[in-house]
């Protein structure tokens, strides 16, 4: 159905769905413009991590350039990595403060700044915890991003017990999503039984749903599999359909997160549910100018022929759909995992290249 654009009562699909579904959007950027485009549109919350500074700095220099120089300047004995990590901080804080109103109007369980600890740290549970509890007094809406891995896990509960609200990442599998949410419970248990607060967190967990799928099509081409190529679209939708059955069946106080978005599935698959779609912007604009139509299909199972293919012909869909299919000593080796963190980590590398640009300018340009 084509939409007249002189109808004032339309709202964007993804608007509508916030208006009349319990299912939140956040904006997967710290960009002003980006997040006040998605604002706009109904969102309650925002990211940032080194990836998406990277962006941010490419698109705004003009905007960042000055501060990029003052705090080489304010800061003499810093390094590129410590100039970098402060940028981090800035643009966050930046969002933070376009989200506060939104934050305290939903009382701490939305308007929440997305901020990503370094993924450097992603084997010491200690190094996370600090800068998590760092990260978490940058501002009052601040919630923080430790990754699933083996060291990981006691850092969610130990941050969830000092008050921190945790956005669990690098996060794939079912078992990851079940490992979270236990210890997300230990913590608020701990915090209770001390009397301490617990009404205004609001903790989430992540399920990089398109990234399940990318490792699957890699395994595809490197073992020479053969299956319709539409199922593979549906692997990190099934996963995370069933981690929110199993989430509202135990009742686990903590929202599932979609991210990773690489078809229009890891939304509208999932409107409906009491979880989190975060897109970056260049999907929010085209999810809302598609012609998808808004209404519940999170409780409607992906085909039972499309998850037993897919069980049949790959372990680490079996492993990821499978609430036994890896132990936390395995999530660290787990491929989709290894690639995220990869990737992360280099781009902490190119934030560090980006500074060095204005600290050492090369001589030769």
């Amino acid at each position: 159905m084509t939409r007249a654009t002189t109808d004032t009562t339309y709202k964007s699909p993804l608007h509508e769905m916030t208006q009349t579904t319990p299912t939140c959007l956040w904006n997967d950027s710290a960009s002003i413009q980006e997040l006040t485009y998605s604002i706009e549109h109904g969102a309650v919350g925002a990211t940032c991590n080194p990836v998406i500074v990277l962006g941010v700095l490419k698109k705004e220099m003009a905007s960042w350039k000055n501060r990029i120089r003052a705090l080489i300047d304010e800061l003499p004995k810093a390094t590129e990595e410590e100039i970098g990590w402060q940028l981090v901080r800035e643009i966050s804080i930046n969002a933070a403060a376009l989200l506060k109103p939104v934050f305290d109007e939903n009382r701490g369980r939305n308007g929440r700044l997305s901020i990503q600890t370094d993924p450097r740290f992603y084997r010491d549970t200690e190094a996370i915890v600090r800068q998590a509890e760092e990260f978490d007094r940058l501002a009052p809406n601040m919630i923080v991003k430790i990754p699933v891995t083996r060291a990981g896990l006691p850092a969610i509960e130990e941050a969830t017990y000092r008050g921190i609200s945790i956005n669990a990442t690098v996060s794939f599998t079912l078992p990851q999503c079940i490992a979270v949410a236990e210890a997300v419970e230990r913590g608020l248990v701990r915090r209770e039984r001390e009397g301490k607060d617990i009404a205004a967190m609001g903790p989430v967990c992540t399920i990089m749903v398109g990234r399940l799928d990318d490792w699957l099509k890699i395994v595809c081409e490197k073992e020479n599999i053969t299956i319709d190529p539409g199922y593979l679209e549906w692997a990190g939708v099934a996963v995370f359909k069933k981690a929110y059955r199993i989430f509202r069946e135990r009742g686990y106080r903590i929202r599932l997160l979609s991210a990773a978005f690489r078809n229009h599935m890891h939304w509208s698959e999932f409107i409906g549910g009491d979880v989190v779609i975060s897109p970056p912007h260049a999907w929010q604009v085209r999810l809302n100018a598609s012609e998808v139509e808004v209404h519940q299909r999170i409780d409607k199972p992906v085909e039972a022929k499309i998850v037993e293919e897919l069980s049949r012909k790959f372990a680490d869909f079996r492993n990821a759909y499978s609430e036994n299919g890896l132990t936390p000593v395995e999530f660290d080796s787990f491929a989709p995992t290894r690639r995220t963190l990869r990737q992360f980590i280099g781009a902490c590398h190119e934030l560090d290249g980006l500074v060095r640009d204005f600290m050492l300018p090369n001589p030769e340009l």
